[in-house]
């Protein structure tokens, strides 16, 4: 029995080792989250002020792209990641306060 959970332990821990790097640098997923949370927020009545956040998650999403496609190290992925989230938060938000 001390067999079987050492052998699951030690599949559990490899399995979460070798897929953890795979999964951190998903940034088409981040940017295309952040493109539908934009279109989204689009097709609301939106107030003055939600338009400039819309505006500027547009321009996130823009250098997000530009992060990803001319990526030479994993800081350009996390940059290009973080630009992402911040373009998807901003647009939430804006869809946020233009709802009645």
């Amino acid at each position: 029995m001390k067999r079987v959970a050492t052998a699951a332990g030690i599949l559990a821990v490899t399995t979460a080792w070798t897929l953890g790097p795979a999964e951190a640098w998903n940034c088409p997923v981040q940017i295309k989250g952040a493109g539908d949370a934009i279109r989204r927020a689009e097709a609301m009545k939106l107030s003055p002020e939600a338009r400039a956040l819309v505006e500027e998650a547009k321009k996130l999403v823009a250098q997000a792209r530009a992060h990803h496609g001319d990526a030479k190290a994993k800081i350009d992925h996390a940059n290009a990641m973080w630009k992402a989230r911040s373009a998807q938060a901003q647009a939430e938000a804006a869809q946020a306060i233009s709802t009645p």
